[in-house]
C-alpha cells in the first residue's frame, strides 16, 4: 500500500508536468498565431485585388514574405473567419504588426487611401498612365473614359475640352475605386474649385470655365516662371479681344505632336490643325496640357496692360520681353533669334 501511494503522486506529478508543458505549448502557439509580432519589413502595402479569394491573398502573403510564419497567419485567418470576408484594397503594413491586427484590418476593409497628386501632365494618355500606376484599374480603362464623348457630355464637357475637368492637386482616393467613380470624384472637386467667385471672374471675361482652362493651358505652356503668368494671360486676353490670332508657340508644338521642338520654324506653322493658333483664330478646342491652379488664377486675375506681342528674352532666363507694336516686337525677336543661332539651336 505504501509503495502504491508513493507511486500515485509521482505519476500525478508527471501528468501535471505534461499538462503544463502542453498548456505552455498551446499558449505559445496561440500567442505566435494571434498576438506576436508577425509582419515583416519586406513590403509597405498588401494589395488585395477585386475578385481575389483567400487562396490568392495567402499566396501573395507567402510570395511577398509579408509575415514571418505563413502557417500561423493561416491558423489565425481561419479562426477569425477571414476566408469568407476577403475585401479588396491597399492595406498598410507596419513592421511588427500582429496577425490579429492585420487580419482585423483585412476583414474590415480598413485600407489606406492613395494620396494621388498630379501636375505637369501634357496628354490624356500620360494622365491615364499615371492613374494606372496608382490605382487598381489598368490605364486602358482610364483612356477609354477620357476619350469617351458621352461621358464628357454627361459632365457638361465636350470630348475635346473634357481634360479641363481635372484640377491638378492632391487627392485621397481608395486604390480599388472603379475608374468611373474616380472620374466622378474629380468632377466633385472641379465643382468645388470653380466657386461662385471664380465663375463670376470668368463671366466678366466673357469666357466659360472650360475656356479659361484652355487659355490657362497655353499660359502654362509659355511661362517658366509663375510670377509672369498674369502678364502673359493679359497679353492673350488682349489678342482675343482684338480678334487677333493668338500665335502661341506651345499650341503649334502640340499641333505637330512633337514635344522635342525647341525652335518653332515656318514649316511648323503650316500644319492644318485646329490647335495651330497661327492659322485658327480664337482658342483651340481643348487644352494643350492640364493647366495648373496657378495658371487658371493667372487668367482670372490677369495683369491689365496694352501688350499684344511677346518674345523670350535672349538671356534664356525664361522670362519674356513684351511689346505694344510689331516694330518693337521685331527688335526683340531678332535678339532672340541671334541668341538661338549663337547656341546652335536649329529646331
Amino acid at each position: 500500500m505504501t509503495n502504491t501511494k508513493r507511486a500515485f503522486p509521482k505519476a500525478l506529478k508527471i501528468v501535471l508536468i505534461l499538462v503544463l508543458i502542453a498548456g505552455a505549448a498551446v499558449a505559445w502557439i496561440g500567442y505566435q498565431t494571434f498576438l506576436a509580432p508577425s509582419v515583416t519589413e519586406e513590403q509597405e502595402y498588401l494589395y488585395v485585388n477585386t475578385g481575389d479569394r483567400y487562396e490568392d491573398v495567402l499566396a501573395k502573403i507567402k510570395s511577398q514574405k509579408i509575415v514571418k510564419n505563413v502557417r500561423f497567419f493561416d491558423y489565425a485567418a481561419q479562426a477569425m473567419d477571414y476566408p469568407t470576408l476577403v475585401k479588396p484594397g491597399r492595406y498598410k503594413l507596419t513592421s511588427g504588426m500582429s496577425n490579429r491586427r492585420l487580419i482585423g484590418n483585412l476583414r474590415g476593409g480598413y485600407q489606406e487611401p492613395v494620396k494621388f497628386r498630379f501636375e505637369n501632365i501634357r496628354l490624356k494618355e500620360n494622365f491615364a498612365a499615371l492613374l494606372g500606376e496608382n490605382f487598381e484599374a489598368d490605364s486602358t480603362a482610364f483612356v477609354e473614359i477620357l476619350n469617351n464623348g458621352e461621358v464628357a457630355e454627361h459632365y457638361g464637357f465636350t470630348k475635346e475640352n473634357f481634360f479641363t475637368m481635372f484640377i491638378p492637386n492632391t487627392y485621397e482616393i481608395y486604390w480599388n475605386t472603379a475608374p468611373d467613380k474616380i472620374v466622378a470624384r474629380f468632377h466633385d472637386e472641379y465643382n468645388k474649385f470653380w466657386s461662385t467667385g471664380r465663375r463670376e471672374k470668368a463671366s466678366n471675361l466673357q469666357l466659360s470655365p472650360q475656356e479659361v482652362s484652355i487659355l490657362a493651358s497655353i499660359v502654362k505652356g509659355e511661362a517658366l516662371h509663375k510670377d509672369e503668368m498674369p502678364l502673359i494671360a493679359g497679353l492673350y486676353l488682349n489678342r482675343l479681344k482684338k480678334g487677333m490670332l493668338l500665335q502661341a508657340d506651345p499650341t503649334v508644338i502640340f499641333a505637330n505632336n512633337d514635344f522635342t521642338i525647341r525652335r518653332v520654324l515656318n514649316r511648323h506653322l503650316t500644319i492644318d490643325n485646329p490647335y495651330n493658333t497661327y492659322r485658327y483664330k480664337g482658342l483651340p478646342p481643348g487644352p494643350i496640357m492640364l493647366p495648373s491652379i496657378a495658371s487658371i488664377d493667372a487668367v482670372l486675375d490677369h495683369t491689365e496692360h496694352d501688350f499684344i506681342y511677346m518674345c523670350a528674352k535672349d538671356d534664356f532666363s525664361g522670362y519674356h520681353n513684351f511689346a505694344k507694336t510689331q516694330a518693337e516686337h521685331l527688335i526683340n525677336a531678332r535678339k532672340f533669334q541671334r541668341a538661338l543661332d549663337a547656341r546652335n539651336i536649329k529646331r
